[in-house]
């Protein structure tokens, strides 16, 4: 089969010979049908993120698909999603219902080989029914680009709709947490320093945008209600991370899940006295999936605007140029 796979000296090559995967007990194989492009990729590609499958690997980890052969579960034909995650369903966290941080997760594009190519073969039990309302290809970007600020907003920051929310970064995930936070029925303030990624973020329910680069945050939130009650930082720098936790005011939650490996500097003391609160969100619980599908298949989440190209398996390093310029939110492959 084809694949775009990242080799030892950290490039993406097209392998045109890629041998194709063959399912063992439980497991089976789907067409890929697209898969977005991801700034977790990068991370691997650019930054030195090694992967748990030493290179020779396929990344791509935001997959959908038709089943190409008959299961237990699922049949020969059948439209699906690929979660970024596979789970054990057998560890504390599995059984406590946060499979997203099982202790044995397996992730493709990382653990295994991805869906940058034109075969993946994944876990039954995980495998996700698309509706036949959503496009695949479109659809692909729900697996990880919608179903993580979705776990952010709903499971991990639990935002009520009295409640004044500030978004740090709108990009591909970013720009989801604003849609979604909207959606729950508060009043959400995008920060970002692109001004058409402010333009779209308020087209998806953003009450406020600023742009720390043009306007001073903490006179803007002097004018516009003060210190705010949830801070999401969706970026991954220290400097933001640092700059979200001061947007905050007494007994308010600060959710990380931009990534980055740097140490930031905060005061404990505004911790202790306001009793606010620190902490991290990723993935998505394989529990809601079914949601998410639903308000994506009733157009509550707009799929529509956040792609902006579709490339070839052989195009993917174009794909990758345009997030590293953050002049796109998401591109998606199509390896067929």
């Amino acid at each position: 089969m084809k694949a775009a796979v990242l080799t030892e000296s950290g490039k993406i090559v097209i392998d045109e010979n890629y041998p194709t995967p063959r399912p063992e007990e439980n497991e089976i194989l789907v067409k890929v049908a697209a898969c977005g492009v991801c700034h977790t990729d990068l991370h691997y590609i650019d930054h030195g993120v090694p992967t748990f499958k030493k290179p020779p690997v396929i990344l791509g980890h935001e997959a959908s698909g038709v089943v190409a052969g008959d299961g237990n579960s699922f049949k020969e034909g059948d439209r699906v999603l690929l979660p970024p995650v596979f789970t054990c369903g057998k560890c504390k966290f599995c059984l406590s219902g946060r499979e997203n941080i099982c202790r044995n997760m397996v992730m493709p594009g990382n653990s295994i080989d991805g869906a940058f190519a034109q075969y993946i073969k994944v876990p039954e039990k995980d495998v996700i029914a698309m509706p036949d309302e959503i496009s695949l290809e479109e659809g692909c970007i729900i697996a990880d680009a919608v179903s993580t600020p979705y776990h952010a907003v709903v499971n991990r920051a639990k935002v009520r709709p009295e409640e004044r929310v500030i978004v740090f970064g709108c990009g591909g995930v970013g720009i989801n947490v604003v849609q979604i936070a909207a959606l729950s029925g508060v009043q959400v303030i995008a920060c970002d320093i692109n001004n058409d990624k402010l333009q779209l973020a308020k087209e998806l329910g953003a009450a406020l945008t600023v742009n720390p680069n043009e306007t001073n945050l903490k006179e803007f939130l002097k004018q516009n209600g003060g210190p705010v009650d949830v801070a999401f930082e969706v970026i991954g720098k220290p400097e933001t991370i640092e700059a979200a936790f001061k947007t905050l005011g007494k007994a308010g939650r600060l959710c990380v899940v931009g990534y980055t490996n740097q140490n930031i500097t905060i005061n404990p003391a505004k911790i202790m006295f306001y009793e606010q609160e620190i902490f991290g969100s990723i993935g998505c619980r394989p529990d809601d999936f079914p949601g998410i599908l639903e308000l994506v298949r009733d157009k509550k989440i707009n799929l529509d605007k956040l792609i902006a190209n579709k490339y070839k398996l052989d195009d993917i390093n174009l794909a990758f140029d345009e997030l590293r310029a953050s002049s796109v939110l998401r591109n998606i492959i199509i390896p067929a």
